[in-house]
């Protein structure tokens, strides 16, 4: 029994951003039922295959329910409508105005639905000179401001690895999801909650625009280190490895030199205080990594561990898969698909609940798989196909 339990959600749209929502509300115990065209998801069939089966839905499409319904079809649309009606929450990420074309736009739904919160994920917002144009989330992180502060400066900008643009719009889903349930608590009457992709990445960058407006300064590209705060940067060990190091404190700085067995440093005016090691990082950074390129990484740890110094290697997915903190907290969680004879490795829910845990009940369903009994509580003739 999640959080979420006894709350209905009704995901419609596809890719990323709206359907991790969607996931992670079914994580925390809401049903979720998952309105997909007659081809399916495309995320389906995206990334890494395996028999003809794609990696990524198990886990995005897990704990939802799925109905296929062609929404461009009236007959299928009155589905939906009767749907959008007995549910708690409407998550949707399709282009503004494309909701109210079917007539399920929030003024419509509210009308039969008052309690009703209606979720829109799109690129940028449902009003503005750009609302209707296409937006994905590579494109968030561009116009956000995040692309300009990742990668190296003498590089262009570059992407980090995962679809942080989405996904980061997907969280913000979720937590104006929750503020709009727990003011309908108060209210009796729900509302609209509208989450641009470019303003949930540019939500994250503190105070980039004070510091250039206000301060002069206008950050930019610094690779792995992290500008200003030294030392705090990824060290090569004798072994191949990387590891980061966040010694960028007086006293965590002091028990580095111990560790080191360089006392010396802490004698040198370019070391002595915050400002002056930002101000001399780059020579700070080499002279820790000659110490750290003549050790095996295995040695490092135990030695800055010893002297409660925060350090981190640089994970591969096979160190995760091994590493006994993510074991301890059960947070590779393997789930059995039909098809694969292996179970797929997926992260676990996050955050966790002492008295109303989240669950994984099950991976992400065949197209249509709930069809006839979704129908069915509507009262509805079973579909055709």
């Amino acid at each position: 029994m999640g959080p979420l339990d006894g709350i209905t959600v009704l995901e419609l749209g596809g890719f990323i951003a709206g359907p991790y929502a969607g996931q992670l509300m079914g994580d925390y115990g809401a049903r979720v039922i998952k309105i997909e065209p007659p081809a399916g998801d495309p995320i389906r069939n995206w990334g890494v295959m395996r028999d003809d089966i794609g990696l990524w839905w198990p886990s995005l499409g897990r704990n939802k329910e799925s109905v296929r319904l062609d929404l461009r079809d009236p007959a299928d649309r009155a589905v939906a409508a009767q749907l959008c009606s007995q549910v708690d929450i409407v998550l949707e990420n399709f282009a503004p105005g494309r909701m109210a074309q079917w007539g399920l736009d929030y003024a419509t739904i509210a009308k039969e639905n008052p309690r009703l919160i209606m979720v829109h994920v799109s690129g940028y917002g449902q009003d503005g000179p750009r609302a209707t144009d296409r937006g994905f989330g590579s494109i968030a992180e561009a116009m956000g401001g995040l692309r300009n502060l990742t990668g190296f400066p003498d590089r262009p900008p570059v992407r980090t690895g995962v679809s942080l643009g989405d996904a980061t719009a997907g969280l913000f889903a979720v937590v104006g999801a929750l503020a709009a349930l727990r003011e309908r608590d108060v209210s009796g009457v729900g509302q609209e909650v509208d989450v641009a992709l470019y303003e949930s990445v540019f939500a994250l960058t503190e105070s980039l625009l004070a510091d250039f407006q206000l301060g002069g300064v206008e950050r930019s590209r610094a690779g792995s280190a992290l500008p200003g705060v030294a030392p705090s940067n990824v060290y090569g060990t004798e072994d191949g490895h990387e590891l980061l190091i966040a010694a960028n404190g007086d006293s965590l700085f002091q028990r580095l030199c111990t560790a080191m067995a360089r006392p010396d440093l802490l004698d040198d005016p370019k070391y002595q205080t915050h400002q002056a090691r930002g101000a001399n990082a780059a020579v700070l950074d080499s002279i820790i990594e000659e110490w750290t390129s003549a050790l095996p990484v295995a040695q490092l740890e135990k030695l800055l561990d010893e002297h409660g110094i925060p350090r981190g290697r640089i994970y591969t997915p096979q160190d995760i898969l091994d590493d006994e903190q993510y074991a301890a907290r059960e947070m590779v969680v393997r789930m059995p698909v039909d098809g694969l004879a292996d179970p797929v490795p997926m992260p676990g829910v996050v955050p966790k609940f002492s008295r109303t845990p989240g669950a994984i009940r099950h991976v992400g369903a065949r197209l249509g798989e709930h069809n006839d009994a979704v129908i069915d509580e509507l009262g509805l003739a079973p579909q055709a196909g």
